[in-house]
């Protein structure tokens, strides 16, 4: 890496000069440069700069106090942003790329939206729309929402101190980033960020108040609020979202058709346990409507050959949710045909599309693994999709880059089912149709995405494994398998199999020549105990105890033993296999 120096700049920068306040264009690409390797005095000199290319390098964040007014266009792709509010000093900033930054969230860009007022490009993109939305309606929208915290539980102290208001100001925004909810769960840290950063107009309070506090905001009904920026998001028509009719439930959580003004302050400080208990049963009869009124906000058609609407062959196998992390997810990936979707579940777009020509996808799974950044960087958290099918190939897809990274033959048969361990997350098990359940560690990725991949385990099983659960109280020692012949709970030793013991249902005494009741196509644990399971053929859901089963004594000539069930579901007979069985665990009761 070079230093940079004023010689430097001038050999990168043009037009051909001797001045670095005549410099308009700037390349400093690839020269793995760090924010230490930034010297903010020397670079403040470039006042005409007007385009900056910084990809490629190593930067975490920009220098703060660095101003340029002339720049218009920054490139700072494939680096390793995790701040953007230190690009607050642009204000002149028309176009940033910022693609291939493995850390900058949804909730980063809306802030990036706000930041930058002249923002018209983002990611070779026109953000316009979007950004003038969140720069006035949805700023709007928070500050009527901190008025109103205000109005309910605060007011200026009497008399007026520069303590107590300095006191009052860390309450109010205590309160504010807790109380106040507005939008998507992925930009939360947005909201708290704006709720911030942003505070309400002021009232006109008396000099003594004015000089120290911006709190008391201007007073505005609900009934103004404006709708909601999730409904207005951009949709991908050349993959076919098809809205639905009806009226489509909002994202906002307001009430759209009751908008009481806020309270005044009078009323507040009156408040009574009669009145708190009557404001929480309004709430929660609120949300019950809500609930009530919830519908499917897309539907979309994103695997078919040649994206044709026409094409109603190809098959859709399986999806599945982005595990939820500090900054909140709202992606699902499904796989059919040749290709993986990753889609942003409340606007409906998608996000990437992933394909494989001649390859058919089958199963898929998340996970989280470490990237290694080189030098004394800390590793960071990176999300990984990997799927499966036809051709017995594990695809490690990076999302954020649609990029496979990474690959690796799990089987010569197809892939059935993939799934990771939620304890360790570099530990995926495949099913395959060669009657085989194989578990890999993957390990991490560096920078580069280089990768390892070893093979632990192989467990041999009766038939085509068609789900794996791992029990979350021992998922390091225990698998149960759901097969065409049955379920099965294998269970192993430092990585050596050491016994397996076939789980039966009541309803197998009914078997006979015309009826076959052993294949479980659906499996999923609630809690750490109750488990639920499905046969397309039981005409019910089975929610059964997963230790008092094990608990039991096997049978001593088949090995097995009778689930302990606690609940039987009424579910359809079907002749159709493999409609898959999905939970929300933690949620049941």
């Amino acid at each position: 890496m070079e230093k940079i120096t004023e010689k430097l700049l001038l050999e990168k920068g043009s037009p051909k000069t001797n001045k670095l306040e005549q410099i308009e264009t700037l390349n400093l690409s690839k020269m793995a440069l760090k924010l230490e390797d930034l010297p903010v005095k020397l670079l403040s000199r470039l006042r005409s700069l007007e385009r900056w290319d910084l990809s490629g390098n190593r930067l975490q964040e920009f220098p703060k106090c660095l101003e340029l007014p002339a720049l218009r266009y920054l490139d700072l792709s494939d680096n390793q942003m995790e701040d953007v509010t230190t690009l607050k000093s642009l204000r002149a900033l028309e176009e940033l790329k910022m693609d291939d930054n493995l850390y900058i969230t949804v909730s980063d860009n809306y802030k990036l939206f706000v930041l930058l007022p002249n923002l018209r490009i983002y990611n070779s993109k026109d953000v316009t729309a979007t950004a003038n939305r969140l720069r006035y309606v949805y700023s709007d929208n928070l500050r009527t929402r901190m008025i109103a915290v205000w109005e309910r539980s605060f007011s200026l102290p009497d008399p007026v101190s520069a303590e107590k208001l300095s006191s009052l100001e860390e309450n109010f925004v205590s309160a504010a980033r807790k109380q106040v909810k507005f939008g998507p769960s992925s930009v939360a840290d947005f909201t708290k960020w704006r709720d911030v950063s942003t505070p309400p107009k002021r009232k006109q309070v008396d000099a003594a108040a004015d000089a120290f506090i911006s709190l008391t905001p201007r007073k505005k009904l609900r009934a103004d609020l404006p709708e909601s920026p999730a409904e207005s998001s951009p949709r991908k028509s050349s993959l076919r979202l098809k809205p639905l009719t009806g009226t489509q439930s909002r994202m906002s959580p307001q009430k759209p058709n009751h908008c009481p003004s806020t309270p005044n302050k009078a009323e507040t400080r009156a408040e009574t346990p009669r009145r708190r208990a009557k404001v929480k049963q309004v709430k929660e009869a609120e949300q019950k409507e809500n609930l009530s009124r919830e519908e499917p906000l897309h539907a979309l058609q994103c695997h078919s050959k040649q994206d044709s609407s026409d094409d109603f062959s190809t098959q859709l196998w399986a999806c599945a949710f982005q595990p939820q992390s500090e900054s909140s997810s709202r992606l699902v990936a499904t796989c059919g045909g040749d290709s993986v979707c990753v889609i942003d579940c409340e606007t409906g777009k998608v996000m990437k599309k992933y394909k494989v020509p001649g390859e058919e996808f089958f199963s898929l799974a998340w996970t989280t693994v470490l990237m290694s950044r080189g030098g004394s960087a800390p590793s960071q958290p990176c999300s990984v999709l990997a799927a499966g099918g036809k051709r017995g190939l594990v695809k490690l897809i990076h999302p954020r880059n649609n990029m496979a990274y990474g690959e690796f033959r799990a089987s010569r048969k197809s892939l059935s089912v993939l799934r990771f361990s939620h304890r360790q997350g570099n530990f995926l098990f495949t099913g395959s149709y060669d009657n085989k359940i194989i578990m890999w560690d993957i390990g991490g990725v560096d920078k580069h995405f280089n990768f390892k991949v070893v093979q632990l385990l192989t467990l041999e099983v009766g038939t085509t494994p068609l789900h794996i659960c791992l029990p979350p109280s021992s998922p390091d020692t225990h698998l149960l398998t759901a097969c065409e012949d049955g379920l099965t709970d294998y269970c192993w030793v430092f990585l050596i199999r050491s016994n397996k013991m076939e789980i039966t249902f009541p309803v197998y005494k009914m078997e006979d020549k015309q009826h076959n009741y052993h294949t479980i196509d659906g499996l999923s644990f609630l809690t750490d105990d109750v488990v639920a399971s499905k046969s397309h053929t039981h005409g019910s859901i089975y929610l059964w105890s997963w230790s008092g089963t094990r608990s039991q004594r096997p049978d001593k000539r088949s090995g097995s033993v009778c689930a302990v069930v606690l609940a039987e579901l009424q579910w359809a007979v079907t002749d159709v296999p493999y409609l898959s069985l999905n939970t929300c665990p933690g949620e049941f009761c």
